[in-house]
């Protein structure tokens, strides 16, 4: 198991109310990615740039994926850019690795023999594993949660329980997940403007 399958695991378990955005999961799954990538030593950060190591074979196809995905020269890139860059579309790319580890399912119409958009978590000991990480309140994990505003504690409350580097990333997903969230508001706001014009008399 990879914090990031972790940590979609146990949003989708928590079915937090609003859900989370797909976009703000992306951002935190990338987050997630970069510091299992420094726990494997293929990476080091140098202030908020990302370097990279040595690439090793890490086991997981979505990680190995992410590591290929370093920008391996001068000038390095920063965590935030990380974000932005390979974040894009990274919940569809996870969620569709659950689904084909049959760690997900569709769920299926009360009345008839056919498969609704919804999906539910299965019990599998991916999902237990990634429970118990979560129970267990692991710094790593409820970080990332806090970032994602589904953890009761803020993101800057972890600081004295993590390392320099995981608050670095932390943060910069907080902030990425800040800055989408008010383009979201922006936008409907806009929207919102746009249509008040065509309804007018």
């Amino acid at each position: 198991m990879t914090t990031p399958r972790d940590l979609l695991i146990a949003t989708l378990d928590a079915a937090p109310h609003p859900p989370v955005e797909q976009g703000d999961l992306s951002l935190a799954l990338a987050g997630a990615e970069l510091l299992d990538l420094l726990d494997a030593e293929a990476l080091t950060l140098d202030g908020d740039s990302i370097v990279p190591r040595l690439q090793p074979a890490l086991g997981d196809p979505q990680l190995d994926a992410a590591a290929t995905a370093l920008k391996r020269q001068a000038p390095y890139e920063s965590v935030e850019d990380w974000l932005w860059r390979r974040g894009r579309g990274l919940y569809a790319a996870y969620f569709a690795g659950l689904e084909k580890d049959g760690l997900v399912t569709r769920q299926r119409h009360p009345r008839f023999a056919i498969r609704t958009a919804r999906t539910e978590l299965v019990d599998s000991p991916d999902r237990r594993r990634a429970a118990e990480r979560w129970e267990s309140d692991e710094p790593v994990l409820a970080a990332l949660a806090a970032a994602l505003g589904i953890h009761d504690e803020p993101a800057e409350d972890f600081a004295d329980r993590v390392g320099d580097t995981v608050v670095t990333v932390v943060a910069a997903v907080n902030d990425a997940v800040m800055e989408l969230e008010a383009t979201r508001q922006r936008r409907n706001i806009e929207e919102a403007a746009f249509d008040n014009v065509w309804r007018a008399p």
